[in-house]
């Protein structure tokens, strides 16, 4: 084979693998009843996006007082979509989610996972929005305030 074929040939291949790497999809492995995926696998050739962590308060907008995990968390989940919808993304490419949750005192003490769910539901794995993320929920001591009970930062795949 000539030297022209050879190029030609691992162009050509190069090429396959490139466009093959670009069509790929991102991968979201899990039960269809679960909350959340147990794995997500971007492919190469996206970018990742980062978004800090949030709260529902911010500057000059303190959180009312007795505002449950549910309530802020919604708020948190609206903060995120907007910040996305800024980077041209929405839910269905988040692929991690870091959840931080304070132990809430109308609950015992305890984090309240569920209510945080309720609100995480509204958002994820809907009919309009089935994609799940992969998420890690944690109690912490406390965050920012002493009325935040709820911080969440993410994760998101930039298709190429």
């Amino acid at each position: 084979m000539s030297k022209s074929v050879l190029m030609i040939s691992a162009a050509l291949l190069l090429a396959a693998g490139a466009s093959g790497a670009a069509s790929a999809q991102v991968k979201r492995v899990g039960a269809p009843t679960a909350t959340i995926s147990s794995v997500v696998s971007v492919p190469p050739g996206y970018g990742l996006v980062y978004v800090a962590g949030m709260t529902a308060g911010g500057m000059g907008s303190p959180i009312p007082e007795g505002m449950d995990t549910k309530a802020q968390t919604i708020i948190i989940l609206d903060k995120l979509k907007a910040a996305l919808a800024g980077e041209g993304l929405s839910f269905s490419d988040v692929t991690m989610m870091n959840v931080y949750l304070v132990a809430d005192a109308a609950k015992e003490g305890k984090m309240d996972s569920p209510g945080m769910n309720e609100a995480f539901k509204q958002y994820f794995g809907t009919a309009e929005q089935p994609n799940k993320p992969a998420r890690v929920t944690v109690q912490v001591a406390a965050l920012g305030s002493p009325r935040t009970l709820v911080e969440i930062s993410l994760q998101a795949a930039r298709k190429p």
